[in-house]
């Protein structure tokens, strides 16, 4: 079982949301199916982000780091080698 933070980025008003989820793949399906309050208000919305985690403990320590990140810092961090996506990828995720 994976822990995973993810970080997707809205294609309506380029804002961020970052969030804890055992399985990314049925997360972001969820989000763009309006299955969350206040993701739905900003669908479409595509990974730029992915941190696989130890144990849901780390992984619940890492999101409340990353939610207190800004705008720059976030898009700083989706280019750099932690981004899981990347090595997926091939590239920039963002």
């Amino acid at each position: 079982m994976a822990f995973c933070i993810c970080t997707i980025l809205s294609l309506k008003d380029n804002s961020f949301y970052k969030g804890f989820t055992e399985n990314p793949n049925s997360r972001i399906i969820a989000y763009n199916n309006g299955e969350s309050k206040y993701t739905s208000l900003k669908i479409p919305w595509h990974f730029v982000d992915l941190e696989e985690m130890p144990s849901k403990r780390e992984a619940l320590i890492r999101e409340r780091g990353l939610k207190k990140y800004s705008h720059l810092q976030i898009n700083q961090f989706i280019n750099s080698p932690k981004n899981e996506l990347l090595k997926i990828l091939g590239g920039s995720a963002g």
